[in-house]
C-alpha cells in the first residue's frame, strides 16, 4: 500500500533549530526518513511525499534514498493541512496510510492500520491521556463512541477519551470531505464521523512523538538517540 507523507508546511515551531522540519535530524536522521523508514517496516510498499516549504532540499534528499518515492509539491503551504492531503491522494489510486512528516512511530501502528478491516477512515489513537510524550496543549483530540467510532475531533474539544497519533489508513472519501469544506484535514474527518464512516484503531502503549518544537525534539533525541 501506498503511504502518503504531509511535508509541505513551514515548521515555524522548530525554525529556531532547523530551517525544515522534515529534514531536522534525530539520531542523526532526518525525521521523513525516519517516517518512511518505520512506514516501510509496517508494510507500505511505495511513497508519496506532498512537499511545499524548503521543496528542493527536501526532494533532494528523499531522491537519495532507497525507496520508491514521488513528490507532489504544492504552490500555496499556507493553506490547511487538509489541501496538502488532497493533493497527494490525487496522485494515489486506492487507499493510502497516511502520515506526517514530523510524527515517530513505532512500525506495529501501521501494521495494525493496514491489517484492519475496511473503512473510509481509520485513525490510531492512543487512550493514555498521562503519556509524558504528550504536549496536551497542542494534541488533536478525539471523542469517540460506541464501537470506537469518532465522534468528534479538534483541538478544541473539552470532552475526548484519545488523542490523534497523526497516522490514518484512508481511501479516497478523506479526499472528497476535505474538499466540501475549509481545507482542514481534522475538518474533513469530521464530515466522514457526522456521517457514521470514521473509525479508530487503539495504539495505546505503542510510541508515537509528534515532534513539533524543541522540547518535542529532545524527547526524540533521548528516545532514539
Amino acid at each position: 500500500m501506498n503511504c502518503l507523507i504531509i511535508a509541505a508546511g513551514h515548521g515555524s515551531r522548530l525554525r529556531p533549530v532547523s530551517p525544515s522540519k522534515p529534514l531536522t535530524p534525530v539520531a542523526g536522521v532526518p525525521l521523513i526518513e525516519h517516517v518512511i523508514r518505520a512506514a516501510a517496516q509496517g508494510g507500505a510498499t511505495a511513497f508519496t511525499v506532498v512537499t511545499g516549504h524548503e521543496a528542493e532540499r527536501v526532494e533532494a534528499f528523499l531522491g537519495t534514498l532507497e525507496f520508491a518515492v514521488r513528490t507532489v509539491r504544492v504552490a500555496d503551504w499556507n493553506l490547511p493541512n487538509g489541501h496538502s492531503v488532497a493533493a497527494g491522494a490525487a496522485a494515489i489510486a486506492g487507499d493510502y496510510l497516511l502520515a506526517m512528516s514530523d510524527h515517530l512511530f513505532d512500525p506495529a501502528i501501521a501494521a495494525r492500520l493496514l491489517a484492519a478491516p475496511p473503512a473510509a477512515l481509520i485513525l490510531a489513537v492512543d487512550r493514555d491521556l498521562a503519556n509524558p510524550l504528550i504536549d496536551m496543549d497542542d494534541v488533536t483530540r478525539v471523542e469517540t463512541g460506541a464501537g470506537g467510532a469518532i465522534v468528534a475531533i479538534g483541538k478544541g474539544l473539552a470532552a475526548f477519551d484519545a488523542i490523534d497519533t497523526g497516522l490514518f489508513r484512508a481511501t479516497p472519501a478523506l479526499a472528497a470531505a476535505i474538499g466540501e469544506g475549509g481545507g482542514s484535514l481534522s475538518e474533513g474527518v469530521q464530515r466522514l464521523a457526522d456521517r457514521g464512516e470514521a473509525a479508530t484503531l487503539d495504539a495505546t502503549g505503542l510510541f508515537w512523538l509528534d515532534v513539533d518544537d524543541p522540547a518535542a525534539l529532545a524527547k526524540a533525541e533521548a528516545r532514539l538517540g
